[in-house]
């Protein structure tokens, strides 16, 4: 019944836009939201977390055109036509999204943080399946035994290097709060900058979907294979 409650949770975040959404904005409410609505601008932009940027209303500024390749550029453009399909243009997951990786094939992340992430995501899913599969496969890219029992059984950061700790209180933060702080963002933006750290939501999501996935359809590991998770 915890696995179920957990997946419903993670399906309301809607997997990978909230994911990314999470880490890029956390705005205050404005007092009272009820009767304060509709605002001025001039009240909405002074109501903004200091971390975030008036122009994209989260907290990396609007991607610039120059900026991209041929393939961001064509993205940009699709964003701000006026006959997009996009429902929020650049100040969305769209517009997040090009300031990463065209193709997550092209991603700068190493395997050890792919995996470090896979295992963050899978503790925090209760996905026993998807977490014993990987964890082989995290000890083979250079994921440390030690860091791996700090996220298994969900241990104090202490003595973490600060960049793998960044990450797995990133994880916490979306999971059990569905948002990031300004502490935990500015961290792991310090750590990864702005296209890993697009790339890395993504990832995440990625792997949430997965574990929906495997949830949903109650998938088994094999009999003489035995977890390597302890399901709270």
């Amino acid at each position: 019944m915890n696995s179920i409650r957990n997946t419903a949770k993670c399906v309301s975040i809607s997997i990978v836009s909230a994911v990314m959404i999470s880490c890029a904005s956390n705005p205050a409410p404005l007092v009272n939201e009820a009767s304060k609505w509709p605002v001025t601008e001039d009240e909405f932009l002074a109501s903004l977390p200091d971390d975030v940027f008036p122009g994209s209303r989260s907290r990396i500024p609007l991607v610039k055109r120059e900026d991209l390749d041929e393939a961001g550029k064509e993205g940009y453009d699709a964003r701000v036509s006026p006959d997009t399909t996009s429902l929020a243009g650049l100040q969305g997951p769209g517009g997040l999204r090009l300031s990463g990786s065209r193709n997550l094939d092209e991603t700068l992340l190493d395997a050890r943080t792919k995996e470090l992430a896979r295992l963050v995501v899978s503790r925090e899913m209760n996905q026993s399946f998807e977490w014993t599969v990987h964890e082989p496969v995290a000890l083979r890219a250079g994921l440390e035994p030690d860091i791996i029992d700090v996220i298994r059984h969900r241990r104090p950061l202490h003595g973490v290097p600060e960049g793998d700790a960044s990450i797995i209180q990133l994880g916490r933060e979306l999971f059990q709060e569905n948002e990031v702080s300004p502490e935990t963002f500015a961290r792991v933006y310090k750590h990864l900058g702005k296209r890993n750290l697009v790339d890395l939501c993504q990832f995440m999501g990625n792997y949430t979907r997965t574990a929906i996935l495997l949830h949903t359809f109650d998938v088994h590991l094999p009999y003489d294979r035995e977890s390597l998770l302890p399901i709270e």
